[in-house]
């Protein structure tokens, strides 16, 4: 870090805060580097990305010049309005004399940024939240080892470890402490004199007793300050696995316990034969008119359940506690569970019911890509009103889905299987799955839900009703 102490190096560089990427939220970790001191940025290039409590999220820089300085390293959950990149606007200008000790106002990370980062689970979906995390704890620096820290910045070669501290990278220091180890004691077989996680857990299995007990973990959970590294899977001896709850992890299982404490949940169950609704999306990968989108059932599903809500539309519906009302929605922003490599995230198509059977396939489409890619943002994760979750692709017959906090009702659709069924009198093959539509019993009662569920079916059973009904 640096210190500007004139007016020529105060116009010299310019610093990039953490923006609120999020509906108010209040912090969000960084994920990502793309850049390095050194590099040369153009205003609107993505340097980082970062995930808040709701997605991941690229962050462009507003301003060219150079890299002068990244202020915190990958794993970082960081405050919003904190400097997290200062940029030499001005390259080529006298450089900047450097400090004798880095200032004692900002904890200093790790010595060593990991290389990378897996991504987290996200779950159904997440509420508003006002909750902040307590602030990090910066471990004491000496002023030899801060100027040396200081020095490998400005070389562009990120922070210096002391030759007198044991090598380690910020996981494997993690994971030392969390079993007690200390890493002078450790013998370090990785390149270079590095120790290596295994190192750590070699010198941990003849003294299991200092390992963390089970009975302490919750506690220290609550207390302990989050380490600046990535979450990492920490295992305890053989038997054990703990993996630190955080990030959007953390707000998914805080919203699924609001919900579920919050909302009368009511579920209800219905099998139905979808044979012509499969054929009909067979006959559609085959129109002219849908050239170019992705045809599945989902898109059939998802176009029913918006007849079944025109129909019935007292059930898109959400409940005010604070004016004690309730909000009945003259749209629908259908929402989507998507299975990504982050987990489980819940975006919607905003004014789904206007849209036509194409777009709304095209919409199917680019909600499931962006999601795929990592790329969803915030903004597409809010305002949902009623959901869609499909864990038949998983092969499960149904289930009895949490409401997504703020939503009514939401539909869980199964695995669509071949099953014997009397069809016509007889007991034929067809292709059977079954629904789920869970709500919230103060908006929606037993009636207004079974309508609701079995205009769906019933569309599904006979796809037609989707040009009657519509």
């Amino acid at each position: 870090m640096t210190t500007m102490t004139d007016t020529s190096n105060a116009a010299r560089f310019r610093e990039f805060k953490m923006p609120d990427v999020g509906e108010g939220l209040t912090e969000a970790e960084i994920l990502k580097w793309y850049v390095q001191p050194g590099d040369t940025v153009t205003d609107g290039q993505v340097v980082c990305e970062v995930e808040t409590a709701k997605a991941a999220v690229e962050l462009p820089i507003p301003f060219d010049g150079v890299v002068h300085e990244l202020r915190f390293p990958e794993g970082t959950t960081v405050d919003v309005g904190q400097v997290i990149i200062a940029v030499d606007v001005a390259p080529g200008s006298a450089p900047e004399p450097a400090p004798a000790a880095a200032p004692a106002a900002r904890p200093e990370p790790e010595p060593e940024a990991p290389k990378g980062r897996q991504p987290v689970l996200v779950g159904y979906g997440v509420a508003e939240s006002s909750t902040k995390r307590r602030a990090r704890k910066g471990a004491a620096t000496s002023v030899p080892a801060a100027a040396a820290a200081i020095q490998g910045e400005m070389n562009g070669h990120g922070a210096v470890v002391p030759e007198s501290r044991p090598l380690a990278k910020p996981p494997v220091r993690k994971l030392a402490k969390d079993l007690g180890i200390d890493l002078a004691t450790v013998v370090p077989t990785g390149e270079g004199g590095i120790i290596t996680r295994e190192d750590v857990h070699a010198a941990a299995t003849p003294v299991p007793a200092q390992a963390p007990a089970p009975t302490a973990a919750p506690a220290a959970a609550e207390t302990a300050p989050e380490p600046s590294a990535p979450a990492v899977v920490t295992t305890v001896g053989a038997r054990e696995t703990r993996i630190p709850v955080k990030g959007v992890r953390k707000a998914i299982a805080q919203a699924m316990v609001g919900s579920a404490f919050t909302a009368p949940h009511v579920t209800e169950f219905v099998t139905v034969d979808v044979t012509r609704t499969m054929k009909l999306v067979a006959e559609l990968k085959e129109d002219k008119d849908m050239a170019g989108v992705r045809v599945n059932p989902l898109l059939i599903i998802a176009k029913a359940l918006l007849v079944a809500i025109r129909r019935n539309p007292e059930v898109n519906a959400a409940w005010d506690e604070a004016n004690q009302e309730i909000v009945q929605k003259h749209y629908v922003n259908l929402g989507i569970a998507a299975a990504t490599p982050r987990g489980l995230i819940v975006p919607n198509i905003k004014d789904a019911h206007e849209q036509t059977l194409p777009q709304l396939a095209a919409s199917l489409g680019e909600l499931v890509s962006t999601a795929r890619e990592g790329k969803t943002s915030p903004a597409a994760m809010a305002g949902g009103t009623v959901t869609i979750t499909n864990v038949g692709v998983f092969g499960v017959d149904t289930g009895t889905p949490i409401l997504n906090p703020g939503e009514s009702a939401i539909l869980a659709v199964g695995a669509i299987k071949l099953q014997p069924w009397v069809h016509k009198g007889k007991v034929k093959p067809r292709q059977v799955t079954t629904l789920a539509l869970s709500f919230d019993h103060r908006l929606v009662d037993g009636e207004l839900g079974s309508k609701v569920l079995a205009d769906v079916a019933a569309i599904l059973e006979q796809p037609k009703r989707l040009i009657t009904w519509a």
